[in-house]
C-alpha cells in the first residue's frame, strides 16, 4: 500500500489581506464587574462559603467569567466578588446577564460596580 500526501493550498493573498484587516480592526474588550453580596439566610460561614462556591462554579460555566472573592471572607453574610470578562462589543450584554443571574441567586441584596475597558485603554494607563 503506498501513501500518499497532499500538500495544503495555502490561502490566496487577497484572503490573507482581508482575514489580517478583519481581525487587526476587531476591537477586544474586558469588563470588571464587582458584585457586593449579602446572603441574609446564611447562618455560619461553612452557609455562605457552600453558596459562593456554587455561585462562582455558575458564573465560571456558563459565561466563562473569571471570579474572585476579594472581601468578606471573614463575614458569615457578606461576600464581595470580582469577575472579569473579555469579549468584543458583546461583553457589555453578557455582563448585564452575568449581573442579572448573580441577582436571582442573591435575593437579599447585592449591588455592583462595572467598568469597561477597551484594550487600547488598558495599554495607555
Amino acid at each position: 500500500m503506498e501513501k500518499t500526501s497532499r500538500a495544503r493550498a495555502s490561502p490566496a493573498p487577497a484572503a490573507l489581506n482581508a482575514l489580517r484587516a478583519t481581525v487587526h480592526h476587531m476591537t477586544t474588550y474586558v469588563c470588571l464587574i464587582e458584585a457586593r453580596l449579602h446572603f441574609g439566610e446564611s447562618h455560619d460561614l461553612k452557609g455562605k462559603r457552600k453558596e459562593l462556591h456554587s455561585l462562582k462554579a455558575h458564573l465560571r460555566q456558563r459565561f466563562g467569567a473569571a471570579v474572585s472573592e476579594t472581601d468578606g471572607h471573614d463575614k458569615w453574610q457578606r461576600a464581595t466578588l470580582v469577575c472579569a470578562l473579555v469579549g468584543d462589543g458583546e461583553v457589555g450584554s453578557r455582563a448585564d446577564h452575568l449581573c442579572r443571574f448573580i441577582e436571582s441567586r442573591c435575593p437579599d441584596g447585592c449591588s455592583f460596580e462595572r467598568e469597561l475597558l477597551s484594550l487600547d485603554d488598558l495599554r495607555n494607563l
